[in-house]
């Protein structure tokens, strides 16, 4: 356990004017408050918050930072309060403690919409305040650390797999790998013990045949030459750590033996053109890798990480990656945020009132934005790992700012991440002075130019092919605006058609708030959405409504018929694929694959639960399930109207003589009558007979019963139907 003074030292060995009164005063408050408490393995809880401390200290960070580690756990764990904290250390190190206090029961495995708060909180702690991030990562670490001592094997794997799938990736996000490696290789020895250890006897096995001969070779060549070119350098190798070896491995279906690249080397030089110079050194020393060099100095990562980075063919054709870099950006990379201000900052953080705003990061803005626009807690834990997990691509705004995204972003995901309104109004957009489609992915360099309507709203069909989470959050919250409205409109027209069938006029004031209570709706509008969706019956309503009406429940129905109007009869020769009339414009359709039916055909409308309205021939054998839901039928036909290019999917059930030429007299006979074959299924084969399953481009029924008739007319065509069923 580190001493008080040893902590002391390990700050003013980097801070000399750090306030040491207050981190004394803080390391016995807190020492006094957690008492004799224990931790699982036995040691004083005291020695876990001084851990965190020393941590931080690791990280350079400021006083009241060392002082939040030390004091991270006393709100909640002993009977220290706020107050009593703001009072005896200030405003600073009570608003952190406060972030961290409330992020501490954080359970990312539980229950999905208590895991999307969890979330949300950490997100926004985050935003206030970065420090809480770096406390909280801290106590992660820790806690890590000293997992093994947790007896129960299940928490041990639920708090290793929300270690790798949250906190490391949010380590690295701010640019702190030195812990996000640590966490990762820890959480991977308690997930997959054997793949780690696996991985450990195969690179145990390397060093034994001569590996370490072969680094140490290297590492004398890289300096020899870089000597010679008048370069002081500090260089060391080291292997690639177990767990991103494994994630290679998995990535790409390789053994360990087929890896080539476990070797990394980093060069330490005094500037920037010291970097390139020693990259063109080691460019001539040996041959490179096509396509693995990245010049991260001109374009640093979204959490500030510089460095180049290239992959050579060293001795005995080992692949090695190298990273060169300056002592000021491999602090960066060590460090991350913490480099970027620490200690170093104290005299702008008392100006911004002890805050260091976490919004100044572009990635963290972006998740603060899809907390704001996100309704779906599966949806927001979809759209928060999109924004977390992914490799990235940086592309250049025309005015020349960089955008990064993540691999396999399109122009409407660039938008979104210049501007919300930007996305949302994308009709266009040109790459590098080209026209391009939307759904093109993105490359490191592009140039992208958006070309905008204020008439455009985001299309669903967009969903399909963004990859960040911000642009599906803002597709998805204008969809679900969209279908809202959908649903009030149809739940209405439901309604009334119940209430008008049993000789009742529709009344919103009937349905008050104590009323849309009993279907767990705060109000009429809710209770029209959930009928609309399907999720509410319309006649249970009416029966809520008017009670002396509902069956009673000892007369078993054996049979509900179920009558609609007189449809209007078409004209004859009309063939054109017409509106539909008895729908409430905008309502979300769809035509049943059972059915197939086609513009002439008698139709139904039934209400499908979330799905909008699936339209039915009037005779499908489907509608037999829906008899005894009648406020789900909707009185619906097509409109008459002129002829229209359109098609429509007819399905046939073709019998044909087993013959040579046959099928092709089959396409033959269908083309000459206007279809166009879209999918054919062969359902049975015999000597003589095949029976196959044909879907036809038509125009409407009529023009399927002309196709049926030709086909009837040729001799090698034996039967042929329309279908009624799959």
């Amino acid at each position: 356990m580190i001493r008080q003074y040893e902590l002391i030292d390990r700050i003013k060995a980097y801070d000399p004017d750090m306030d040491e009164d207050m981190v004394n005063r803080a390391y016995v408050y807190a020492m006094k408050m957690h008492g004799a408490q224990k931790r699982a393995s036995g040691d004083l809880y005291f020695s876990h918050p001084l851990e965190v401390a020393g941590i931080m200290t690791e990280m350079k960070m400021d006083t009241a930072a060392i002082c939040t580690a030390l004091l991270h756990d006393t709100v909640e764990d002993t009977l220290a309060t706020l107050d009593e904290i703001r009072a005896l250390f200030g405003d600073e190190v009570a608003r952190l403690v406060d972030g961290v206090t409330k992020l501490s029961k954080i359970e990312f495995q539980s229950a999905q919409e208590k895991q999307a708060e969890n979330f949300r909180k950490l997100i926004l702690a985050m935003s206030e305040d970065i420090r809480v991030l770096l406390v909280k990562l801290a106590d992660r670490l820790h806690n890590m650390r000293t997992l093994h001592y947790i007896p129960k094997p299940e928490k041990r794997k639920r708090i290793a797999m929300e270690t790798i799938e949250i906190y490391a990736p949010l380590a690295e996000r701010i640019g702190i790998h030195k812990i996000k490696e640590e966490l990762e290789d820890i959480a991977f020895g308690e997930l997959n013990p054997e793949a780690r250890e696996s991985i450990q006897t195969r690179l145990n096995f390397l060093r034994a045949e001569g590996g370490e001969a072969v680094v140490g070779r290297i590492i004398g060549e890289l300096q020899k030459k870089i000597s010679e070119a008048g370069i002081t350098a500090e260089i060391n190798g080291r292997e690639k750590t177990r767990y991103s070896i494994w994630k290679k491995m998995q990535r790409k279906n390789i053994s360990f033996e087929q890896l080539s690249d476990i070797m990394a080397f980093r060069i330490i030089v005094k500037d920037i053109a010291e970097c390139y110079h020693a990259l063109g050194i080691i460019h001539g020393l040996y041959p490179t890798v096509p396509g693995r060099f990245k010049d991260y100095i001109s374009l640093p990562k979204p959490n500030g990480y510089r460095s180049l980075h290239t992959t050579v063919i060293g001795p005995e054709n080992h692949r090695i990656e190298v990273q060169i870099r300056t002592p000021e950006m491999h602090e960066e990379a060590e460090l991350g945020v913490a480099a970027h201000w620490s200690y170093k900052q104290t005299g702008a953080v008392a100006q911004a009132g002890g805050k260091t705003d976490g919004r100044q990061y572009r990635w963290l803005r972006e998740l603060m934005d899809i907390v704001e626009h996100t309704g779906k807690p599966e949806e927001f834990l979809e759209n928060t790992k999109l924004e977390l997990f992914q490799d990235q691509v940086f592309c250049f705004t025309p005015n020349g700012d960089l955008i990064a995204l993540p691999r396999g972003a399109t122009p409407i995901d660039f938008a979104y991440a210049v501007h919300s309104t930007l996305g949302d109004q994308t009709v266009g957009a040109k790459v590098n002075g080209r026209i391009i489609p939307l759904n093109t992915q993105l490359v490191n360099g592009d140039q992208v130019d958006i070309t905008t309507s204020k008439s455009q709203t985001p299309s669903p069909n967009w969903e399909r092919f963004v990859v960040t989470g911000k642009a599906k959050a803002r597709i998805r919250r204008f969809v679900r605006q969209q279908q809202q409205k959908e649903y009030l409109n149809l739940g209405k027209a439901m309604l009334q058609k119940v209430l008008k069938q049993e000789g009742y006029d529709y009344n919103e004031r009937n349905f008050g708030a104590d009323f849309c209570r009993q279907f767990k709706a705060n109000n009429a509008e809710e209770l029209l959405v959930g009928i609309g969706s399907g999720h509410i019956s319309s006649r249970e309503v009416f029966y809520r409504l008017h009670p002396e009406h509902r069956p009673a429940p000892a007369q078993p129905t054996l049979q509900t018929i179920v009558t609609t109007p007189e449809k209007k009869t078409l004209q004859k020769g009309k063939s054109a694929p017409m509106p539909i009339k008895g729908l409430i414009p905008g309502m979300a359709l769809h035509f049943a694959r059972c059915c197939h039916p086609l513009p002439g055909d008698r139709i139904v409308g039934i209400v499908m639960s979330g799905k909008g309205v699936t339209i039915h021939t009037i005779d499908c054998e489907t509608l037999e399930s829906f008899a005894d839901t009648p406020e789900r039928w909707l009185d619906i036909a097509w409109e008459e109207g002129e002829d229209s290019p359109e098609s429509h999917i007819g399905r046939l059930i073709v019998t044909i003589a087993n013959t040579p030429g046959s099928l092709g007299t089959l396409s033959t006979v269908i083309g000459k009558s206007g279809g166009n074959i879209t999918n054919l299924k062969i359902t049975n084969r015999s000597l003589d007979f095949w029976d196959m399953m044909i879907d036809v481009y038509v125009r409407d029924s009529k023009h399927l019963s002309d196709i049926i008739a030709a086909m009837r007319a040729t001799p090698e065509i034996t039967a042929v139907n329309r279908a009624r069923s799959r």
